[in-house]
């Protein structure tokens, strides 16, 4: 029905708008015509929009393809006028908008992601705000392929056995293809970080990634704790054992490595051999025990005896090879070791280790960022 103003009549002091085929208005209020005109304009303008059936059911398409919030899904739909593939498009440029603005917030939660193969291992750590979004599978699936890309990566350090520092940028750049329902496609990994960042609602990044490569001969131990699945995890270790004799019992080998592994996980040592303990820190240990055991009020002498024994206690609590093997506490590292190349018929020992755990050192490191913006830039 079409719609126009009728200049001649008049409803009080204000003019009426009207459908001119109506009759109706030749008796009606002011108030009356208003309110039907309205209405004819509202179905029109309804009519366009789809069935509140067939919009129910593009907004859980919608969501399902993209995962985002079901009120943001429903509002590029409305913006696109219910076509769903600009929806999705609209979808993606305004996550990565949000994203961008929520990179500086704290994300100390999130999972490690491991990759190996017979020479090396990678690992890295992909950081979220909440456990929620950890749990997430896309979430989970970027952190896998990040892993499988570090594991590709190509650096003059990796011909020396031992664990090396994968520089972020170059990694960030890397090409990826993406093979999942909800991201997909040709893409670098930084794009793929924000694309996940932007499904999430939060801050998402790569933090860290390590790369260990193993000794030749010898062989590569990894261990995830607390792990969703395969792959992933909040804490790992990583150990290689070298042995001189290529042609020992390699089986025993990673039986040993393997428990190894978690022993590294559950004990958190910070070093190799006593002799790796820097000066400062020892001495530092010392003062500290020696006020301790001052205060005793027993004589030098027993003081003395006091703190080298309680220097042991440090050692076996930093030191690896000086701590009780976590699966037998009976021997310390050192001892299993030793066992371990009687049974081989060839010297064994630990050529590098590596413990890594989600969120460590993060609220340290915002605190030094923003008390010392020097530190920063260096």
């Amino acid at each position: 029905m079409m719609l126009r103003t009728r200049p001649g009549a008049r409803y009080g002091q204000s003019y009426s708008t009207a459908a001119a085929a109506s009759p109706i208005y030749q008796s009606a209020d002011n108030k009356t015509a208003f309110r039907y005109a309205f209405g004819v304009l509202s179905r029109r303008f309804s009519s366009q929009a789809p069935a509140a059936t067939v919009q129910m059911n593009l907004i859980k398409q919608l969501r399902e393809r993209t995962s985002a919030p079901i009120k943001d899904v429903k509002a590029s739909l409305v913006e696109c006028n219910w076509d769903i593939e600009a929806a999705q498009k609209d979808l993606r440029k305004r996550g990565k908008v949000l994203a961008m603005k929520k990179s500086g917030r704290t994300a100390a939660e999130g999972l490690l992601a491991l990759a190996q193969n017979e020479g090396r291992a990678a690992v890295i750590e992909l950081n979220c705000e909440t456990d929620f979004v950890a749990r997430n599978e896309i979430f989970q699936y970027l952190a896998l392929t990040l892993a499988k890309q570090a594991l590709l990566v190509e650096i003059a350090s990796q011909l020396v056995s031992g664990v090396h520092p994968i520089g972020l940028e170059s990694l960030e750049e890397l090409k990826l293809n993406l093979e999942h329902p909800k991201i997909s496609g040709d893409t670098t990994v930084q794009n793929a970080i924000t694309e996940v960042a932007a499904i999430m609602g939060e801050n998402v990044r790569l933090r860290r990634a390590f790369l260990m490569s193993a000794p030749s001969p010898g062989v590569l131990s990894t261990y995830l704790h607390t792990s969703p699945q395969p792959g992933l995890g909040r804490i790992a270790g990583l150990l290689s054992l070298e042995i001189e004799d290529g042609n020992s019992q390699l089986d025993a080998l990673q039986h040993v490595g393997s428990e190894l592994a978690v022993h590294l996980v559950a004990a958190k040592p910070l070093f190799l051999q006593k002799e790796d303990v820097p000066s400062h820190a020892l001495e530092s240990e010392r003062e500290i025990l020696k006020s301790q055991a001052e205060s005793t009020g027993k004589p030098q002498m027993a003081i003395e005896k006091m703190v080298e024994g309680r220097l042991r206690k440090y050692y076996e609590e930093v030191v690896l090879l000086e701590q009780k093997f976590a699966v037998n506490d009976t021997i310390n590292v050192k001892t299993l070791l030793s066992n371990l190349s009687k049974e081989v018929g060839s010297s064994v020992k630990i050529g590098s280790f590596f413990r890594m755990e989600v969120g460590e050192g993060i609220q340290r490191e915002e605190a030094l960022s923003a008390d010392d913006p020097v530190a920063q830039a260096a």
